[in-house]
């Protein structure tokens, strides 16, 4: 991969901070066991990085064509998808859910209590496609993440709802239609998971599986060989392992690459969160983003269907004024949310530079956002649960922007 800060914009001197931030603050230290990081603007890559190990246990160096779990930035791919098909007239935004899942018309909203005790109503709002793109649905993750301890959560576990992959995509909808919602859709924020269902829609609406759908409309177009629900056995060897920090501040293996369960493909392949990839894949995928939906003369999505999903869908309140449950992948301070992505609509609220960006992370510490103004993107990958562990992104935004000299 041929580097090109000056043709970027950038200042080389500048943007080597990165390395020299990344090596001595998390990976000398062994925070992180590795990282890859590629920055790229006005169509040439600035920076790529590769740094460390990705298996702490067996030493084995990251690579540059590395395969990490990206968790919940599946959700702006599943996203994408789905539009793709609103695109071609298949559904409407406002077009309520339950038309495409019948059970989903008996939903009813918690009041009070837990359990046996829990009170509810019929919702005063249908719940629409808008909603489940949003994350104002009223559904949450059920207690299936820290920090989102909601008192419906006993329902989901009643119902046995899981993050497994064990159920299909319709055996998990079945199991949601039972759960209460957290509110009437269209009145708060919560994580959750309604882009599962947002995968399921996929598969209703087209008549395809859904992981069938993205390989054909997404993955062999952006040319995305890596990218699945699963590491195959040849590919192995690039899988990297994943940690959590134990109390000792130590880390500590999550899940072994040989041992992993995205050795086997799921039964129900998770829209919120179940692919993995490399960042060179995931680059295409930003690549088309930030070139208003096309890619190399293909146009996967409109323009203005991307720019109606990057705007904020939240009544123009923010994430804070919003948000209910205590994870996100975002800071709620300036932030709004789009149709799968966040974007930054205050920045001085905010506290950080690059208004009108959009983005997203996932749970293992990985996280991209694009920028359409400065014709940039970042993507950061490393494997280290939870991604609130450490502001990675707050730290390389503020190193890439200011390193930007258009006079370099």
């Amino acid at each position: 991969m041929e580097l090109n800060p000056a043709s970027a914009g950038f200042s080389k001197h500048k943007l080597d901070r990165l390395q020299t931030h990344l090596q001595q603050n998390y990976i000398t230290p062994q925070k992180i066991p590795g990282c890859r990081l590629l920055v790229a603007r006005k169509g040439n890559v600035a920076s790529s990085l590769t740094l460390g190990l990705m298996d702490l246990e067996r030493n084995l160096s990251m690579r540059d064509d590395t395969i990490f779990r990206i968790y919940s930035m599946t959700k702006p791919i599943t996203s994408i998808a789905l539009m793709m098909l609103f695109e071609e007239g298949r559904f409407q935004l406002s077009d309520p859910v339950a038309k495409f899942i019948p059970s989903w018309s008996m939903q009813r909203v918690w009041v009070d209590g837990v359990g046996d005790d829990m009170t509810t109503r019929p919702p005063k709002t249908a719940m629409t496609i808008q909603h489940l793109l949003s994350h104002t649905a009223g559904l949450t993750y059920g207690g299936l993440l820290p920090g989102m301890e909601l008192p419906v959560d006993a329902a989901y576990q009643s119902a046995g709802v899981t993050r497994t992959g064990a159920d299909t995509l319709e055996d998990l909808a079945k199991k949601l239609a039972l759960v209460p919602l957290l509110y009437d859709p269209g009145t708060r924020w919560s994580y959750s998971l309604a882009t599962d269902i947002c995968g399921y829609l996929i598969q209703v609406i087209s008549g395809q599986p859904f992981d069938a759908f993205l390989k054909e409309r997404i993955f062999e177009p952006l040319e995305m060989h890596d990218t699945g629900f699963s590491v195959p056995d040849a590919a192995l060897s690039r899988f990297a392992a994943c940690y959590v920090r134990g109390p000792d501040k130590r880390l500590k293996l999550q899940d072994d690459p040989k041992e992993s369960p995205y050795r086997l493909q799921p039964a129900g392949p998770s829209g919120a969160g179940g692919l993995v990839g490399t960042i060179e894949d995931y680059a295409k995928f930003c690549t088309m983003l930030v070139n208003n939906g096309n890619y190399k003369g293909q146009q996967l999505i409109g323009r203005n269907t991307l720019k109606l999903m990057t705007q904020n869908h939240l009544g123009k309140k923010s994430l804070a004024q919003m948000a209910m449950g205590g994870f996100s992948e975002t800071s709620n301070e300036g932030v709004g949310f789009g149709l799968g992505f966040a974007s930054t609509i205050d920045a001085v609220a905010s506290g950080t530079v690059g208004e009108d960006d959009f983005y997203w992370g996932g749970y293992a510490s990985t996280h991209f956002w694009v920028d359409p103004a400065e014709e940039l993107f970042v993507i950061f990958m490393t494997q280290l649960i939870p991604s609130s562990t450490f502001n990675f992104r707050g730290q390389i935004r503020n190193i890439v922007y200011g390193a930007i000299d258009e006079s370099a």
